[in-house]
């Protein structure tokens, strides 16, 4: 340990910044490896309705159906005036 001390402060920090290094990889090594084991574990319909999702499906089907609303050839007519009349007046310099 004393050895360690003894030397200059830049060798100290690299020695230093080498061990997070190793001890960061492994514990990212051992991250993984657990979590693919968690994934390998799991099977899809136990994940589905750990997650809730059946759920969630029968909530969007009891959900009422939203429709959009037909706009006949008149209708059309008359919003494209509306933009035009809104274009102009936008257009003209205030006073």
């Amino acid at each position: 340990m004393s050895k360690i001390q003894d030397l200059p402060e830049s060798t100290r920090k690299i020695i230093f910044w080498i061990a997070i290094i190793i001890v960061g990889l492994g514990l990212l090594s051992w991250w993984a490896q657990t979590a693919q084991e968690r994934m390998r574990s799991v099977r899809g319909e136990e994940m589905k309705e750990g997650l809730g999702i059946p759920f969630l499906e029968e909530q969007l089907k009891e959900m009422p159906k939203i429709e959009m609303p037909e706009i006949d050839e008149e209708t059309l007519k008359k919003i494209e005036q509306l933009f035009k009349e809104a274009e102009q007046q936008a257009e003209k310099p205030t006073e």
